[in-house]
């Protein structure tokens, strides 16, 4: 059986909602802005909250998560590794194979389109491995 997004029957959007009232200074404006910049990039992104209160956007798979920590807002990129990142929005999980973030920390001003330029790479990439593979003539 399918574990709900959910905490308490509600829904993903009003608990990451509640994350941001809660965090009540610079890292709930900082999450709220990027959370707007995602839904942006993507109308028909999903929110979700996993791993005991981890707010995650999806299309086809994961795009990001994002955490928040005393000196620091993280957006983390599921398959970051794979995707171009021309301005080095990156600057956080950078050896690993597969994940890469970004890291925010108090006053730090986030490329918009940029950002919004990473969703959309992201989503591609997620909906590209939805694609059946082509088959070729032996």
């Amino acid at each position: 059986m399918k574990k709900s997004d959910t905490t308490e029957d509600r829904p993903a959007s009003e608990l990451i909602s509640k994350r941001i009232a809660e965090l009540a200074d610079w890292r709930g404006e900082t999450l709220a802005k990027m959370r707007q910049l995602i839904k942006e990039a993507d109308p028909d992104v999903v929110e979700e909250w996993k791993w005991m209160g981890t707010p995650v956007w999806s299309h086809a798979g994961i795009i990001c998560t994002g955490e928040s920590y005393k000196d620091k807002v993280k957006l983390t990129f599921a398959k970051g590794a794979s995707l171009q990142d021309p301005t080095g929005l990156f600057n956080a999980s950078l050896d690993g194979n597969a994940r890469r973030a970004i890291d925010i920390s108090e006053g730090d001003e986030v490329d918009a389109s940029a950002f919004k330029a990473l969703i959309h790479a992201a989503v591609a990439l997620n909906s590209a491995k939805l694609k059946p593979a082509k088959k070729t003539k032996s």
